[in-house]
């Protein structure tokens, strides 16, 4: 017995907690649970400041989400203002901006999914095609550093440039004998200045997904498609983008769920109310109606809605996408 018990003694904690328990399949589950948990603790404790945030700042303040469904009033407070229902989603959707914000919405984000997203992939696979290291690292360099230049000076840059006095661009055209153009005043260029804004922004450090995509292939793939006879081009088309296409799908289901969520920073610093008729989207309208004329409860309905909406793209793309593809989010 004392020999027993000292060998029992003797056993490691990690050793005691792979000895799988008898029990119900619920049982095992939650001793299999605990056994994983011990063995990476070191990474759930790395994974506790990222949970503190999320809960913080995203569970936490959907609190705020009932006064979409009341008559919200400062002094009464969240808890006693009056329920209203729908009233605010109805007003919105009746509304005279409604079609306005939704269509302007729709098609800012189609100009960015089919110009920008596409030339993320072109870009990774033209640097991954590169076969100088120091020129690659020039051109990581120079596509990369946009996305890090604050958006109010990107902005700032466009307005300069596009500027009716001293622009570059009105200058050449002076120049060339053409008239002036008040490219920012004019509603017909906005969605045009807004993609290749974002274009030249975000397209860089966008590429770095793909890159990493790129790099995960075989390289006795494309040995074997060049023993084949296959040039670059044959190579890129059916050994690259095959064996990125699962990055590519989830990557383009997540665009469709951002489709209605148009960043209106940027817009805000660009547009102005003679530009509205094709600038002003749900996020701008939101911004107005919340903050400058203070309907806090009117401008969160607006908002669930586009969240709504956008989760509704979400599961229909990623559904669509496992029939076609049989890839997706879930």
């Amino acid at each position: 017995m004392n020999n027993a018990s000292q060998s029992e003694a003797s056993i490691e904690p990690s050793a005691m907690l792979n000895r799988r328990k008898p029990g119900s399949k619920l049982g095992g589950y939650f001793h299999d649970l605990r056994r994983d948990i011990f063995r990476d603790r070191m990474l759930y404790y790395l994974l506790i400041p990222f949970l503190i945030w999320f809960l913080v700042f995203k569970y936490f303040p959907m609190w705020g989400i009932q006064i979409a469904f009341k008559d919200f009033s400062l002094f009464k407070g969240i808890g006693d203002s009056k329920w209203i229902g729908f009233e605010y989603f109805s007003e919105f959707i009746g509304s005279e901006y409604f079609l306005r914000v939704f269509k302007n919405t729709v098609i800012i984000s189609l100009y960015g999914l089919i110009i920008c997203f596409p030339a993320q992939i072109i870009l990774a696979i033209m640097i991954s095609e590169v076969t100088r290291d120091k020129f690659k690292k020039v051109v990581q360099t120079l596509t990369y550093l946009p996305h890090f230049v604050s958006v109010v000076v990107i902005a700032g840059i466009v307005t300069t440039f596009l500027s009716p006095e001293s622009g570059l661009i009105n200058l050449i055209l002076v120049k060339l004998g053409f008239e002036e153009i008040y490219f920012l005043t004019n509603p017909d260029y906005f969605r045009g200045i807004y993609t290749i804004m974002n274009l030249w922004k975000e397209t860089g450090f966008a590429s770095i997904v793909f890159i990493a995509a790129i790099a995960g292939i075989d390289t006795q793939l494309y040995e074997a498609a060049k023993m084949d006879g296959a040039n670059k081009f044959k190579q890129i088309l059916h050994v690259t983008l095959p064996g990125i296409l699962p990055t590519i799908v989830v990557m383009f289901i997540l665009k469709i769920g951002s489709l209605l969520s148009v960043g209106y920073e940027t817009i805000i610093l660009l547009y102005q109310p003679a530009t509205y008729e094709k600038a002003d989207v749900i996020s701008t309208y939101v911004y107005r109606s919340g903050l400058l004329d203070g309907r806090y409860d009117f401008a969160t309905a607006v908002g669930l809605f586009n969240s709504i909406v956008a989760l509704v793209l979400v599961v229909a793309a990623n559904r669509w996408s496992k029939k076609v593809t049989n890839a997706g989010l879930w």
